[in-house]
């Protein structure tokens, strides 16, 4: 089995270096863009300001065959850590939308590289038990 994905943007972030990134997304962090490809514009109809969102991005470079990492703590598996390293490198986050403008969406604090490839923003969704 295999799949195919679009990217439909790419994310600025101030950050050009692995070790510049935070381990984990900061609400209160750096300003941060979602610029979308020209042809994706029209899908941010409906969005508004203030509105939590699901953020899904691809991590570059990342160690695919990982399942078991090493952290402070000890060893923990994959899918209990936010590490890039895992078999597919997705990343996620939810914040709330800063400002839409120009086929750009501004949130505050991912935690991924400057031109990190954007996958899907959709309407984050919370259900309480």
């Amino acid at each position: 089995m295999s799949a195919e994905l679009n990217f439909i943007g790419r994310i600025e972030t101030p950050y050009t270096a692995v070790k510049d990134c935070p381990k984990n997304i900061q609400p209160d962090g750096p300003l941060c863009r979602l610029i979308l490809n020209h042809e994706y514009i029209e899908g941010m109809q409906g969005l508004i300001f203030g509105q939590r969102i699901l953020i899904l991005y691809w991590l570059e470079n990342t160690d695919r065959t990982a399942v078991v990492q090493s952290t402070r703590q000890g060893k923990a598996g994959t899918f209990a850590l936010r590490s890039p390293h895992r078999p597919n490198p997705i990343g996620a986050a939810v914040l709330p939308i800063e400002s839409l403008e120009n086929g750009q969406i501004t949130v505050r604090g991912l935690d991924c590289l400057n031109n990190t490839k954007l996958l899907d923003i959709k309407p984050a969704v919370y259900h309480e038990s």
